[in-house]
């Protein structure tokens, strides 16, 4: 029998972006089949009537409900979407013990659990399900639509692949077996050291103060995570971190294995300065069929396309879904 715990859900609009007044809010939970209680917002256009073609939005990596996945969520119910953003496993209003840990694994039922709220939801046509994933979520998008064949289309922005960074560092300058075995001892120790005091080692968020020699995209991540703009205090990336010692499965575990099997639609965006550009890149090689494509969008630099309407390509996101959601 699927059982829910009861979670502690703020009610009151705590978001980094403006509450929509033609889109009505709702707080919603629901179990993934690990037995953790995912926390949710939902977001139903207004006046809406019949079954909507719904989306389950999730991401950046280390980041909340309240800030990008949010308002992806609600920009697609202004524009005719039932959306749902919910937190992962382990993270800011959702269940799970111990706090700030993941798998590649469980990030991925995340997502299909949010399918199954969808797929039950009375107010969404279970035909007409996609999904959207930002950054290190992206990854685990396009992870979730090699197995979940109710997802009709998928929309990848400024996609991280975790496990890629997790085994072979950033810009793949750590791909070697003895950088590997440093990072591996490094993550083992911690375990042991964990053990011994009772407790999870935070590995941090972004940094901060920021140095003035920190490389340009750690200066992207400041401006987002550890400003007005986008400081969450349930965001990892905007405080503590992640557990010190959760990189092993991801390191140990490579996303994307069956990516060329994935028949339902996919859409890559990625800004053409970001620094995780090469990520999609390399995923879109790995695609097969007419219906997956890649948009790089002019000058965009990586977190433009969190919370930059100006600069997300929404009509082009609306266009493709309502075309593989028919």
């Amino acid at each position: 029998m699927m059982k829910t715990e009861a979670l502690t859900l703020t009610r009151e609009w705590d978001k980094t972006f403006p509450q929509s007044d033609r889109v009505e809010h709702r707080k919603v939970t629901f179990a993934n089949h690990f037995g953790i209680t995912l926390a949710a917002d939902l977001y139903i256009p207004r006046g809406a009537a019949g079954k909507l073609p719904a989306v389950a939005v999730c991401g950046p990596f280390g980041a909340c409900k309240e800030q990008a996945s949010g308002l992806y969520a609600q920009e697609m119910a202004e524009r005719g979407f039932l959306a749902v953003a919910f937190d992962p496993s382990f993270t800011g209003e959702s269940g799970g013990f111990p706090r700030a840990m993941h798998s590649p694994d469980i990030d991925v039922e995340d997502f299909q659990a949010a399918v199954d709220f969808l797929s039950c939801c009375e107010l969404a046509d279970p035909e007409r399900i996609g999904i959207i994933g930002i950054c290190g979520w992206g990854g685990m998008a396009l992870q979730t639509a090699c197995i979940d064949t109710r997802v009709k289309a998928t929309v990848v922005s400024t996609m991280y692949d975790m496990s890629r960074v997790a085994g072979n560092g950033y810009f793949d300058s750590a791909n070697s077996k003895e950088a590997r075995r440093q990072a591996r001892e490094a993550i083992n120790a911690q375990r042991t050291a964990d053990f011994r005091n009772g407790s999870y080692a935070r590995a941090g968020g972004v940094v901060d103060p920021l140095p003035e020699d920190a490389p340009f995209f750690v200066k992207d991540y400041y401006d987002y995570y550890k400003t007005r703009r986008g400081y969450h205090p349930r965001s990892l990336n905007s405080n503590d971190g992640w557990a010190a010692s959760t990189g092993t499965s991801l390191m140990n575990t490579r996303l994307f294995t069956y990516a060329g099997e994935i028949d339902s639609a996919v859409l890559l965006i990625h800004g053409e300065k970001a620094h995780s550009c090469y990520m999609s890149r390399d995923a879109f090689k790995l695609l097969r069929g007419d219906n997956k494509e890649l948009l790089i969008i002019p000058g965009a630099v990586h977190t433009d396309l969190y919370d930059r309407k100006d600069i997300i390509p929404f009509d082009r996101i609306q266009a493709f879904l309502e075309a593989y959601l028919k």
